[in-house]
């Protein structure tokens, strides 16, 4: 059985675990975020083709 009853520390757990949550959600939009700019980037130089 799953017991999810922290007792007496729960009000220090229950908020750790959602600021991780926040924490893990934040790094992965920066990710994708970041992702996304460097392939935009990538097509607009392959788009230019070679500089002479």
């Amino acid at each position: 059985m799953l017991d999810l009853d922290p007792g007496p520390y729960a009000a220090f757990l229950w908020p750790a675990y959602g600021l991780t949550a926040l924490v893990f959600a934040l790094m992965i939009v920066g990710s994708l975020n970041h992702a996304r700019r460097w392939r935009k980037k990538a097509q607009a130089l392959s788009q230019q083709g070679p500089e002479a």
